[in-house]
């Protein structure tokens, strides 16, 4: 008997271990690697989680507890080992109109129902339906995250205070004077630098933690004058305490939350599932889509109660992980333990490490993020695909990686559907006996349906005709209907008509109409979508 997702879930929450492979043993050298990597994401998730708080119009705390809680809680319990979790722009745009008429309360209950809705997403698997996303959107979807990172490093080089919050970058803020504009750009350059160069020597420390530490020792060695993490604001404050959204209990407060914990629950869950997918390729992983689904709720509805923003997977923060050699959930474990040490005790010296190191970090994965190859390829995939790759990309720029996506899909699926409703074809033939034989070719479904009913001739054709479907498919509740509307024409002249090479579902669904003499006994036995609806009536009108 097959087992339900929670069974499933719980069974590898049982047999959870710390590495990709459980038949083999973290080594002392892969534990140092891991540490690192976990340091290096926690440098690069502040001022990220700062920079997301003030986009949601929430106190730097409400974010950096977010990054803590998400990102320790998926560590140890999501889908993919080497992920990174924390808060988000995608979410935090989405949570300042609430937060704006509401409060901050009304936003960490909708969190707790955001979690509660993606678990219950996760029990019911629902995200195997991320297999749907076909590879052009998948190609659009880094472009645009890569382009989306960069921008969003920008606000780096302006005023702190002057930025309008967009989630996007910069949004009219006034740029930093020359006199730190330099030192700030080449500062960057150096970063990245030691990142691409350090490799090429030796691979003992991941390279953006080097990177970072070579910067910041040159910045607070020299007194160079450029924007630091302090100057986002302060990141020092005590253990998240437990606490209950102090919201009416009402159905009106129910009314307010439910839209936004919908829409953050979505954005939340495609984001995560297309980064476990992401990292799934540069690690050789495979499945774990719902147990990521159900640890990211629980994760949510955790911060909800602890006084953070919530989150979901973050993509340039995996990125980050993932090529410092992070491939367990050490790192992500540390990397949320790392975060909290800065809150409680570390707050004065990280304050002090110059935003350009992180910058330079950044900029880095932009790089590596970026689907290079895909702008080789657009003139060689077929011009839909290509067209899909441009369209996610921008509008993941535009508007959100989500709502990118779901077009994506649709325009993919429309182009799908479009395609094979010019397939459906029939080759005619008469047998001895005088009957005429149309021999089906391509899918019948709702958008060949119209052509397929085109295809026959009632007033022409002889007294029996046979409808043979051994090169075609029948898939749903518009094909059937076409198929009777058929029958019904040919019924109307007087006339018989036989289907052959039908699925047995076919066959009882036909005969229901009473218009069709169906002879076959080698007909495939796949099923049809639509079977339960006709049989209850809530299709088909039987």
């Amino acid at each position: 008997m097959s087992r339900t997702p929670l069974a499933r879930f719980a069974q590898s929450l049982a047999s959870a271990d710390l590495n990709i492979l459980p038949q083999e043993r973290l080594s002392p050298a892969q534990i140092k690697t891991e540490l690192l990597s976990g340091l290096t994401v926690a440098l690069a998730l502040v001022p990220e989680a700062v920079a997301f708080a003030f986009v949601a119009g929430v106190h730097p705390l409400v974010g950096l507890y977010a990054a803590f809680l998400v990102g320790l809680i998926t560590a140890l319990i999501g889908g993919r080992p080497g992920m990174i979790s924390g808060a988000t722009g995608a979410l935090a745009v989405v949570m300042v109109a609430l937060v704006a008429q509401h409060g901050v309360e009304y936003l960490f209950a909708t969190v707790v129902l955001m979690g509660i809705l993606q678990m219950t997403a996760g029990v019911l698997g629902w995200g195997k339906f991320i297999r749907l996303v076909p590879h052009p959107v998948m190609l659009g979807f880094v472009n645009g995250l890569a382009i989306v990172i960069f921008l969003a490093q920008l606000t780096q080089f302006q005023v702190p205070g002057t930025a309008e919050p967009s989630g996007h970058g910069a949004s009219g803020g006034e740029w930093l004077p020359m006199a730190q504009m330099i030192p700030m750009l080449v500062l960057v350059a150096l970063t990245m630098a030691v990142i691409w160069g350090l490799p090429k020597l030796t691979k003992v420390v991941p390279a953006p933690l080097v990177g970072i530490a070579v910067t910041a020792a040159i910045v607070i060695g020299f007194g160079i004058d450029v924007p630091r993490v302090g100057d986002l604001a302060s990141i020092k404050g005590g253990l998240p305490d437990f606490h209950i959204p102090t919201v009416p209990l009402t159905f009106e407060t129910f009314e307010i939350i439910l839209p936004y914990a919908v829409i953050l629950a979505a954005i939340g869950l495609i984001e995560s599932l297309l980064t476990l997918n992401l990292v799934g390729e540069m690690t050789g992983q495979r499945g774990g889509a719902s147990q990521e689904c159900v640890a990211q709720g629980v994760a949510n509805t955790v911060t909800g109660f602890f006084g953070g923003m919530g989150g979901c997977a973050m993509i340039g923060q995996s990125m980050i992980n993932v090529k410092s050699g992070g491939r367990t959930r050490v790192a992500g474990v540390a990397s949320a333990l790392f975060l909290l040490a800065f809150i409680l005790f570390g707050s004065p010296l990280i304050e002090l490490i110059p935003l350009a190191a992180l910058v330079g970090v950044m900029f880095m994965v932009v790089i590596g993020t970026f689907a290079w190859n895909s702008l080789k390829i657009l003139t060689r995939v077929p011009k839909m695909d290509a067209f899909v790759i441009g369209l996610v990309t921008v509008v993941t720029v535009l508007e959100d990686l989500a709502v990118a996506v779901v077009v994506g899909v649709i325009a993919s699926a429309l182009e799908y559907a479009w395609t094979n409703a010019r397939r459906i074809s029939a080759k005619t033939y008469t047998t001895p006996e005088g009957a005429k034989v149309y021999q089906v070719h391509g899918p019948l479904f709702f958008g060949s349906a119209d052509g397929f009913i085109e295809m026959f001739d009632p007033e022409g054709d002889p007294g029996l005709v046979i409808v043979d479907f051994v090169d075609s498919r029948v898939a749903d509740q518009s094909a059937l209907q076409a198929i009777e509307a058929v029958a019904g024409k040919y019924e109307a002249e007087g006339k018989k008509i036989e289907l052959r090479h039908l699925s047995r579902d076919c066959h009882w669904l036909l005969q229901k109409s009473g218009h069709l003499v169906i002879e076959a006994d080698d007909d495939p036995d796949y099923g049809v979508a639509v079977n339960y609806g006709v049989r209850t009536g809530i299709i088909g009108g039987h």
